[in-house]
């Protein structure tokens, strides 16, 4: 009978070993792709911004990042270009399993602000991308169902766990295979329609690290949209942790004004 169960166990062995991941185990590895990438990151970006007649508005600045203890992180956002945003700083210390801190820095008024959790989900900086997309959302506020698999993607339906914190209903994420990165998400209102959508539209490998490149954010129903493309990507440069203090929101380090 041992030998049987045995030999029973070895011929099924393929097939749990090709089982496909669970929900959860799929939207952890797509976090860890999209947000934990080297020990450290650094990139500038160009931000423009599409209003519903065909304007646009630009930003640009760098982003710093850093992996600390656990799976916490903290980011820095320094603003280069226009004017109107110069010298401005954006500060976030990330808590898995809790609250971020989030500290924005207005040199024109002299002012460090605070932004509360439930500001999370409002709008970058007046662009359609919002503070929660910067350092991401956290994976236990949803729960995660599998519903669709191609040769190439799996699709994952997320819903909030706390309803009223959030202004979506839902909202459903199509993953990579190959790189295990989100390539696009889709949020849905109280009503269950389609109102805005985030994709990656350009993806190339930096340092062994596959990397969104160009990423767009959409406001359906207000017809505009967000452009960011990104440049000079390095990871794993040894960024010091104490960058990553209030204190130079108003005085930045030279990793992001040299």
């Amino acid at each position: 009978m041992k030998r049987y169960g045995i030999l029973f166990l070895l011929l099924l062995w393929p097939a749990l070993a090709l089982a496909a991941p669970s929900a959860d185990e799929i939207v952890a590895r797509a976090n860890k792709a999209a947000y934990y990438a080297g020990k450290d990151g650094q990139a500038d970006v160009k931000m423009t911004i599409y209003d519903a007649h065909g304007g646009t508005r630009q930003r640009e600045f760098s982003i710093l990042r850093l992996n600390v203890a656990g799976e916490d992180q903290k980011f820095y956002v320094y603003f280069k270009k226009p004017s109107d945003v110069r010298k401005m700083a954006f500060l976030v210390w990330k808590h898995v399993g809790g609250d971020d801190d989030r500290w924005l820095w207005l040199p024109a008024l002299n002012l460090k602000k605070r932004i509360a959790p439930g500001d999370k989900r409002t709008s970058f900086v007046g662009s359609d991308f919002f503070y929660e997309d910067v350092s991401g959302r956290g994976l236990e506020e949803d729960v995660h169902q599998l519903v669709k698999e191609t040769d190439d993607q799996w699709l994952i339906k997320n819903t909030p766990k706390d309803p009223d914190s959030v202004e979506f209903s839902w909202y459903q994420v199509w993953i990579d295979k190959a790189t295990s990165l989100p390539v696009k998400a889709e949020y849905f209102d109280k009503e269950g329609k389609l109102y805005r959508r985030v994709s990656a539209e350009k993806i190339e490998t930096i340092q062994g690290h596959p990397t969104v490149v160009e990423a767009v954010a959409e406001d359906l129903l207000a017809g505009t949209r967000t452009v960011n493309r990104f440049s000079k990507v390095k990871y794993d440069i040894g960024l010091k942790e104490r960058l990553f203090t209030e204190r130079f929101l108003r005085r930045p380090p030279r990793e992001v004004t040299r």
